[in-house]
């Protein structure tokens, strides 16, 4: 049992320092300005870069997520077998229930937070009348460390947000 509980425990800490990480990030968008193949300009864009209304929902779930990361990573050390802090064997289960529960809520606010900003670039990238950043949108470090920190701590999850509402015809910006 302690073999699990250590392995739940170095996972839940893992996938939070992924999600510390990513939340820093500024590579949650990345724009690329190409006028010939010799100069390509690459223009990142995290969550502490704009203001939009989305972005600061996006933010607000990141740090709800890191927030709700670290009491669980706390939570769960405390309810572990091994550990000679939090009471009884009772008291210690309870604990570490208390811990999954939180780890699950930190999955959730981050996997929402990154979804809403896929679907938000997704739906500006195949939006005909949205021309300010036709470029070239690409999902970055950030959303990726996301999917497998979604996997790590948040109860197995995948965030897959990345289908437009309507259907992309390669001819329409041509």
């Amino acid at each position: 049992m302690s073999r699990a509980q250590i392995s739940a425990l170095v996972f839940g800490v893992g996938g939070f320092g992924a999600l510390v990480a990513a939340t820093a990030s500024n590579e949650w968008k990345v724009t690329t300005r190409a006028s010939s193949v010799i100069t390509a300009t690459w223009v990142y864009q995290g969550l502490w870069m704009n203001c939009a209304g989305y972005i600061q929902a996006c933010r607000g779930l990141m740090i709800a997520a890191v927030s709700l990361g670290f009491f669980g990573s706390i939570f769960a050390l405390f309810g572990m077998k091994c550990t000679k802090v939090g009471g009884s064997e009772k008291a210690k289960a309870k604990i570490a229930c208390l811990a999954g529960i939180v780890f699950i809520l930190s999955g959730l606010c981050s996997m929402t937070g990154c979804s809403l900003y896929a679907n938000k670039i997704t739906t500006e990238f195949f939006d005909p009348l949205y021309v300010e950043q036709k470029m070239g949108y690409a999902y970055n470090g950030a959303t990726s460390v996301m999917s497998s920190r979604t996997k790590f701590q948040g109860g197995g999850g995948d965030f897959k947000t990345t289908n437009p509402s309507k259907q992309f015809d390669k001819n329409a910006y041509v």
